[in-house]
């Protein structure tokens, strides 16, 4: 027999969860992880978004941030099956995508769960993308690429702060992107193997951005001011041998490899994901190339790691001394 007070308590502890529910509605829904995929036109947000629809989220789109909590009141309802899902939201909403700050909050203080990913990228990656697709930028669809993007920088500032993952995707393949959304949002089994990328870049073009570990070589002799080696990159045999004319190069590697050997391991043992080292000389074109890919060959032959390779601004013309 249950006593007087037994009873009260148990009575307080319903009447409590009552009052939780009333507040915080969504608090037992079935729906088990909602993402909100948003940032910069042209960092990759179509790419995110099949990278959940391959791993069976319910997917929308260009939602406004005001349809986002009538379309959860629909997942969360008692006949909903959807358990994962996930929308875009971003400036292509128009005035309506300023709410979307709010609306995260709102649904947090509902009791929903989610996350959001951020997609970055700069300007001059964006400006590349367009260029290459030729599509109009949502916020200058007349005007100027550059005049957009420094407007929707502008809006986003303050949604950057809200985000759970911010992924700059400049330098990254639409591969490379998916397995880096993969590995930060979709249960896997425990791996040992480790993504490491290899990435070179130059300082004057910017600093690297994403980077686990960033190593300065402007040490090493620069081709760029040789008139015959200018032209050409850090793929040339050519290039190579001139950096390692001096022997700093070989003595450089013989530092790095023996700490990136210890490294590795244990990053592998912490269970991370992925691991940038990006090498940086002046240009981006002759000395921090021909390393990462000189790292990316060596490390290629491991059985724990898988390996990338990319070269921000390998691309960007030489300009004479």
């Amino acid at each position: 027999m249950t006593s007087p007070a037994a009873g009260r308590m148990e009575h307080m502890a319903t009447t409590e969860q009552a009052a939780e529910r009333s507040v915080r509605p969504f608090a037992d829904s079935r729906l088990e992880d909602l993402v909100v995929i948003t940032g910069f036109s042209g960092a990759g947000k179509s790419t995110a978004m099949q990278v959940f629809e391959d791993a069976g989220y319910f997917c929308v789109d260009n939602l406004p941030p005001e349809m986002i909590r009538g379309l959860m009141e629909l997942f969360v309802h008692e006949g909903s099956k959807v358990e994962r899902a996930a929308v875009v939201s971003d400036v292509r909403g128009g005035a309506y995508f300023e709410t979307l700050v709010a609306v995260l909050e709102d649904l947090a203080a509902l009791g929903l769960r989610h996350r959001v990913l951020f997609l970055d990228a700069d300007e001059q990656t964006l400006l590349t993308r367009y260029k290459e697709t030729r599509r109009r930028h949502p916020l200058a669809p007349g005007g100027s690429v550059t005049a957009g993007i420094a407007e929707e920088r502008a809006i986003l500032g303050a949604l950057h702060e809200h985000a759970d993952v911010v992924i700059d995707t400049s330098g990254l393949t639409g591969a490379m992107l998916r397995r880096r959304i993969a590995d930060e949002f979709l249960p896997r089994e425990k791996s040992t193997r480790l993504a490491v990328r290899f990435a070179s870049f130059g300082f004057k073009h910017g600093p690297a951005r994403d980077a686990d570990l960033v190593f300065d070589v402007r040490f090493l002799p620069n081709p760029h001011y040789v008139p015959e080696l200018r032209p050409l990159t850090g793929h040339d045999e050519r290039v190579v041998e001139y950096v390692a004319r001096e022997g700093k190069l070989d003595e450089f590697y013989s530092h790095l490899e023996p700490l990136l050997d210890f490294l590795v391991p244990q990053y592998v043992a912490e269970g991370k994901a992925h691991l940038v080292v990006a090498i940086g000389c002046t240009g981006g074109r002759h000395r921090s190339v021909a390393i990462a890919e000189h790292l990316a060959e060596r490390y290629r032959a491991r059985d724990d790691v898988w390996v990338e390779v990319g070269h921000r601004d390998v691309d960007k013309a030489p300009k004479g001394p």
